[in-house]
């Protein structure tokens, strides 16, 4: 614990508003161990009870997590916590920011030309019904169904959703391990999670079964490209994630198809097994993050009350970049580099994998642009990878249970590089093992 920073408060929100504030401030940085319980009890003054009371709350939002022996200490990302770029030293290789190649990232610039803007006025605002049509082709080929909307990415339309459908301090199912931003996103609403543990198909029916018994009132899935895992949902996955759902019909499910376009296997459908549900297909991942769009498929309440919410706040994503996402989907150049991208990155998460595997390490990706890899000590593991010149991120960031792995970003990695690459992840991880 920093001098720089005094914990203060009598009762347990006053305790709570305090650590947010170092949180907030910085003072209480990323990863910084909280006081154990009956220490900070007795500085303050308190009952132990007042203080676990306090972060029990911080919890509850996000701010902070419990890692077993390691104590109470503040999340990496949380709604309070102050956020920067990532940086990767000099001479240290990128595998650790999960991002796309902007390398294989279509020439937006070049769309300028054929991009029309009309006029803006507030009467006119919403979705575009040219992108619309263009998105209930493309979903209608992939066999999704249902009304259409617009949002700012998969994040807002995630955060409208559940809003739309649940209320602060309900559970809600995700995969184990996660898509971390997803899961800050939930915590930081008020949401509970509940894990549901995955394999390379997908998350495993057996699994959301027991979580939807216990209470959890919606789930989130990812079709393809799962982070961090790379795991995409097969015919047989879905067809029972599907039977577990429609025996639930009040669950409200979200589904995530981010890696589309650029994904070399099917989607197979799971959302609309549920009576309220919403499909969301964002296009950060082939055309870039800065076009903060997402086509969104719902059952027709969901999506009214979606859009109807977006009405009232923002009221709509800004039809500029509507058109732009209209541009790039009618332009025959665009779609090239987009197929072109698809291949070059299931060539380099594959040039890892098969590497891997060739050293005792098996993992599940293949889709996407990432792979997990379960480790003796990640912390180690992580520093013995800069060491070797390769940045990888831990994996506590994205498991709820703290489980001890690393996610590897293959997004720019070179497939030459890839025995290296393995050759450092297995000194680094320990005993070979398998994802379980």
């Amino acid at each position: 614990m920093s001098v720089q920073y005094q914990i203060t408060g009598a009762a347990a929100s006053e305790i709570a508003a305090s650590i947010e504030a170092g949180v907030r401030s910085g003072q209480l940085a990323p990863g910084r161990t909280l006081p154990p319980v009956r220490k900070l009890a007795a500085d303050l003054g308190v009952a132990p009870g007042t203080v676990a009371s306090a972060y029990r709350r911080l919890r509850e939002r996000g701010v902070v997590e419990t890692g077993g022996r390691a104590g109470t200490f503040v999340r990496q990302r949380s709604a309070f916590t102050p956020t920067g770029m990532l940086t990767v030293p000099a001479g240290v290789h990128d595998l650790v920011s999960g991002e796309p190649d902007t390398a294989l990232l279509p020439d937006l610039a070049a769309l300028k030309p054929r991009v029309e803007i009309p006029p803006g006025n507030y009467r006119d605002g919403g979705p575009c019904p040219d992108l619309l049509d263009l998105a209930r082709d493309r979903f209608a080929n992939d066999g999704v169904h249902g009304e259409l909307t617009v949002t700012s990415g998969a994040l807002d339309a995630f955060e409208r959703g559940l809003a739309a459908r649940l209320e602060p301090g309900d559970t809600v199912a995700v995969e184990e391990p996660t898509w971390a931003n997803g899961r800050d996103l939930l915590l930081s609403a008020g949401y509970q999670v509940a894990p549901v543990a995955i394999d390379g198909d997908g998350p495993i029916a057996s699994e959301l079964a027991a979580a939807l018994a216990a209470g959890a009132r919606a789930f989130i899935l990812t079709s393809r490209g799962q982070n961090p895992t790379g795991a995409a949902v097969t015919a047989d996955r879905a067809a029972a994630l599907r039977t577990v759902i429609a025996e639930r019909p009040g669950v409200f499910v979200i589904e995530d198809d981010h890696w589309a376009e650029l994904s070399q296997t099917p989607l197979h459908f799971v959302a609309d097994a549920a009576e309220h549900w919403m499909f969301v297909r964002s296009v950060s991942k082939p055309y870039g993050p800065d076009l903060r769009t997402a086509l969104v498929a719902a059952d027709p309440d969901t999506k009214a009350r979606v859009q109807g919410r977006m009405a009232l706040g923002h009221g709509w994503v800004s039809r500029i970049l509507q058109h732009f996402v209209i541009a790039a989907w009618t332009d025959e150049g665009v779609a090239e580099t987009i197929a072109h991208a698809g291949r070059v990155y299931a060539e380099r998460q594959a040039a890892l994998r098969t590497a891997l595997a060739e050293r005792g390490i098996e993992t599940w990706g293949t889709s996407g642009l990432n792979l997990w890899v379960p480790v003796a000590d990640e912390t180690a593991a992580v520093v013995s990878l800069r060491d070797s010149g390769y940045a990888v991120a831990p994996g506590r960031g994205f498991s709820f249970h703290g489980d001890q792995g690393i996610r590897v970003s293959t997004a720019r990695l070179d497939p030459a590089a890839a025995p290296a690459v393995a050759d450092a992840i297995a000194y680094a991880s320990g005993p070979a093992t398998t994802p379980v």
